[in-house]
């Protein structure tokens, strides 16, 4: 299967200012496959080294700081061979080796002829640990599930993301295109982005395999949460994940913390909440109080919604079975409004520096589903699971904001159309985001010259 992120690692490989690179990303997202992989394709040969398969390997980090020392004994050890900048080291499940960690920065510092690559789950819970953290000496790159784009490649769909690269104007989409695309979504929906699901579907087409992937994942996180350095709060992280579903499921999607349990408190959960962010697991999207930038300036900390890392493991969790997602299922169309929200949010998240935020207001209640903080720009977005669009949220938005509004923007199954300020997205298209934004805002932008000559 074909991943984006090579692109990226590429880039890294071809840098002169490159650092030992760390790749972050929740477990079984495909991590230890992508590295793999491209050491198989861009370098001579590859040294790999699993911290978690062999924990001796830890020793070699803990009696020195000479990385020539500690690269000799990985050799002697394991019988590979390593060639500056001509081999790709690969150090996996690096996250419970803080030596292993720490000993980047003399990597960056005294041997930057070497090319490693660290991966690892749990991996952001770990670096969250200032004793391990090598600060200013590694880069860092995020894995994430795979995008819809992506989906489509692995599903032999090419005809149609080839497509998707030649639009170059704000035209509806043909219905050609248009009706297998929706339908790809909705089988996007149900199995979501982590490799394995999507490799039982598109090259066995074996539904109860796919679902059982998905059960297996959630358990190995399951699992994970017993790694929390206090006992005492491996239910209450149980809980809120478990919660998730609830929360999304509710028309205010603010996170609140009695559906987790009645009577819970805020600083109770805290700590679980912020290690299920840590992990990856969850996004955790403030409420802004004004379109102004940075947008974190105007983060109200009290108030967030949470969003899960994939929209199929949210489908899993959720208890939706594969066959709710025909026409005019009762449960699918409850819960479409949630799982659309995911899905977009996880394509903006790959598209932009800044994580969203949201904004509300209780009197009138209006709520705008996420704020795009791009370049100078602050853009409403609001999602919509269907083609009834009809909303008054981004119109008092823009009342309220008249001069921070350039462009609204709302995706849905309506077709791609700007009119005036305001842009709409078809769902399926969100992975374009940016792109299509882009050319709305210069559509804009020279109407408004135009205009003013």
């Amino acid at each position: 299967m074909e991943r984006l992120i090579l692109n990226d690692l590429i880039k890294w490989k071809n840098s002169k200012f490159s650092k030992p690179l760390i790749l972050k990303g929740v477990r079984q997202v495909g991590k230890t496959w992508i590295l793999k992989e491209f050491g198989k394709r861009y370098y001579k040969n590859t040294a790999y080294f699993n911290f978690d398969e062999h924990e001796e390997y830890k020793q070699f980090f803990e009696s020195t700081k000479d990385v020539e020392r500690i690269l000799q004994n990985l050799i002697l050890a394991t019988g590979q061979r390593i060639e500056p900048e001509n081999t790709l080291i690969i150090f996996d499940e690096v996250q419970d080796c803080p030596k292993v960690i720490n000993s980047m920065k003399y990597f960056c510092e005294n041997a930057p002829q070497y090319h490693i690559a660290c991966a690892g789950s749990l991996l952001g819970i770990s670096l969250a640990k200032p004793s391990s953290f090598p600060v200013g000496k590694v880069n860092f790159l995020q894995m994430n599930p795979m995008t819809f784009i992506e989906f489509l490649m692995a599903n032999g769909d090419n005809n149609l993301v080839n497509y998707f690269e030649s639009i170059d104007t704000l035209e509806p989409i043909p219905d050609a295109f248009f009706n297998p695309l929706y339908e790809k979504l909705k089988m996007y929906y149900v199995i979501g982005g982590m490799p394995e699901p999507v490799m039982m579907w598109t090259q066995e087409r074996d539904v109860e395999a796919m679902q059982m992937a998905l059960s297996n994942i959630i358990d190995a996180y399951e699992r994970d949460f017993a790694k929390h350095p206090e006992v005492k709060e491996f239910p209450k992280i149980s809980m809120i994940w478990r919660s998730i579903p609830s929360q999304l499921a509710r028309e205010n999607k603010k996170f609140i913390y009695k559906v987790v349990k009645e009577g819970a408190r805020a600083r109770e959960y805290e700590d679980a909440l912020q290690w299920l962010v840590d992990a990856d697991l969850v996004s955790k999207i403030y409420r802004s109080s004004a379109p102004g930038l940075p947008i974190a300036a105007y983060d109200d900390l009290s108030a967030f919604k949470i969003y899960l890392v994939d929209v199929g493991l949210l489908r899993r969790l959720a208890h939706l079975a594969p066959t709710a997602f025909g026409e005019g299922n009762r449960l699918f169309t409850e819960f479409k409004g949630a799982l659309s929200e995911n899905y977009v949010l996880q394509a903006l998240k790959n598209q932009f520096e800044v994580i969203p935020r949201y904004w509300s207001q209780t009197n009138p209640p209006y709520e705008v589903d996420f704020l795009i903080q791009r370049e100078n720009d602050i853009i409403p977005v609001e999602v919509k699971a269907e083609t009834n669009t009809e909303s008054r949220s981004l119109k008092s938005f823009k009342e309220k904001f008249p001069d921070q509004v350039k462009l609204r923007v709302r995706f849905s199954l309506n077709n791609l159309k700007q009119d005036g300020d305001m842009l709409n997205i078809p769902l399926f298209m969100a992975d374009y985001a940016d792109k299509l934004i882009g050319m709305a805002l210069s559509t804009t932008a020279c109407k408004n010259h135009l205009t003013d000559n």
